[in-house]
């Protein structure tokens, strides 16, 4: 099957290699350790379940098969989120196809996927955001195959992956809506009338429903969780501001693919028979803005978008007989993606990599409310784990024996609890607690737990439960995001009321 696919579409296997090399030589090149995330994701996988505060369980599920065959080392975690990114590589080559494009829309289509810095990011540590692309691109390339061929039938390997999605990322639902807005905005919504559909999304819905029951069971954290990060975290965008963001995410050069693309889907004479998705994108871009999404969560409808684009492009120069003009074009996002490349994937030394980075200003680009470090929060967000770990060590060490058996640890974030329970085992460290997201579900400790010692917060807060508050060490790691950095350790004991009531007051979903 593999050798008849590589057979009949060479240039789609060679693109999906590179960008599968891309991320296996970038991991390969040291001095970037795990991911904030990464831990939390591994913690969750210790502890599987059907639902979690912030995510539903399918990626967990997959990292706890994958630690289970390969084990936890940065290669095993990492390879993949590296073969998810070269799987939409693959099914953005088959829009391309599917949407009438030749060998020249595929090059171009391809390329700006390769390059876009958004989908190099998210292909490179894992997380369930690495996965979402293939599953808006596979539903995307399965509604082009319906309106191509007329084969409703193919209604329920959409619902299938939909249902699929929905246990990796809830967003697929704004997918699913979206494409319903367009199905009905257009000549397509004769779609609503046929059985097939109705049975799609009823196994959609089976296929989601042990998450559903899950946020039931446990007072729809999901929801409180969603809204605390648009209010409180997420960094709020004008339109102007979020369409800057998806030129910058989705590579400057590739800009007149996508959005002649989108263009396309209404005004091309052949093209726009799928103005569902035309409709579907703008959708999903006034919602996002309104609801303050992160600009990447347009991001997994781009490989549709530049599919369409490329064809468009290519009609054009062909029209007006430019070879040179195709062969230049893609020659610019060739070299357009080099040069950024480094920004993005972890291939320089630390050093090397700030030298090189600061006349872009990349570390200035955000998506949530923290303060500027030298790295991008993907990069700085990979440093001062260990050394955290290490410090809590220390401090559990100057403790007599009797004590250590009545101590656990608390962090304030998933990535401090996720971090120090991860490395944690190498120290004999006990078990680590938080209230945040679903680390306050796996808690509280035992009332017999007296001793807590508490990484980061407030003096003044620990106080108001404990009797006996000391500033023992502080945590300090010069390229780590400045929240995770010159935090105090605080030994607490003698808590002033039992354990279990203490931990009401510590959650927070964000």
């Amino acid at each position: 099957m593999i050798r008849t696919f590589i057979r009949e579409h060479p240039l789609i296997f060679i693109f999906a290699l590179i960008k599968l090399a891309l991320h296996l030589v970038a991991n390969a090149m040291g001095g970037y350790d795990y991911f904030r995330d990464e831990f939390y994701y591994i913690a969750c996988s210790e502890r599987l379940d059907w639902g979690y505060v912030d995510h539903p369980p399918l990626s967990i599920f997959i990292l706890w098969l994958n630690r289970l065959l390969l084990g936890d080392s940065l290669f095993a975690l990492r390879l993949l989120p590296a073969l998810a990114g070269a799987g939409t590589v693959v099914l953005t080559g088959l829009l391309v196809n599917e949407l009438g494009g030749g060998r020249r829309a595929q090059v171009l289509a391809l390329l700006a996927v390769v390059i876009a810095p958004v989908f190099l990011i998210l292909s490179d540590f894992y997380s369930m955001n690495a996965f979402e692309p293939l599953f808006w691109t596979g539903a995307a390339y399965l509604l082009v195959r319906i309106i191509n061929t007329g084969d409703h039938r193919l209604w329920l390997w959409f619902g299938t992956l939909a249902g699929l999605g929905l246990q990796n990322k809830h967003s697929m639902a704004f997918f699913g809506i979206a494409i319903v807005v367009g199905l009905l905005l257009t000549s397509e919504h004769k779609q609503l009338a046929n059985k097939w559909i109705w049975l799609g999304g009823i196994i959609a819905g089976v296929l989601f429903l042990p998450n559903i029951i899950w946020q039931m069971m446990h007072g729809w954290p999901t929801l409180e969780f969603a809204k605390n990060a648009q209010q409180g975290k997420n960094l709020p965008m004008s339109p102007l501001e979020f369409f800057g963001a998806q030129l910058l995410f989705h590579h400057p050069v590739a800009f007149p693919l996508w959005i002649g693309g989108l263009g396309a889907f209404f005004f091309h004479p052949r093209l726009k028979s799928y103005r569902v998705f035309g409709y579907a994108f703008a959708f999903l871009f006034i919602l996002f803005v309104i609801q303050r999404g992160k600009p990447y969560y347009l991001s997994p409808f781009f490989p549709l978008l530049v599919a369409a684009g490329a064809i468009t492009l290519d009609e054009f120069f062909v029209r007006k007989q430019w070879v040179w003009a195709f062969r230049g074009y893609a020659s610019v996002l060739a070299i357009g993606g080099l040069i950024t490349m480094p920004l993005v994937l972890p291939l320089l030394p630390v050093e090397t990599y700030i030298r090189y980075a600061a006349p872009f200003g990349i570390a200035k680009v955000k998506t949530e409310r923290h303060a500027d470090t030298e790295l991008p929060q993907t990069f700085a967000d990979r440093f001062g784990w260990r050394e955290m770990a290490q410090a809590v060590a220390k401090v559990l060490n100057t403790l007599p024996s009797e004590e250590r058996a009545k101590t656990v640890i608390y962090g304030q974030n998933y990535g401090e609890a996720g971090a120090v329970e991860f490395f944690g085992s190498a120290y004999n460290l006990p078990a680590v607690f938080s209230g945040h997201n679903s680390y306050w579900w796996w808690g509280p400790p035992a009332d017999s737990m007296t001793t807590v010692i508490i990484i980061g917060g407030r003096r003044a807060d620990h106080e108001r439960v404990f009797a006996s508050v000391e500033h023992v060490a502080t945590h300090s790691h010069p390229l780590a995001m400045r929240y995770e950095s010159d935090l105090p350790i605080f030994l607490c004991r003698e808590p002033k009321m039992p354990i279990s009531e203490i931990w009401s007051m510590t959650r927070h979903y964000n």
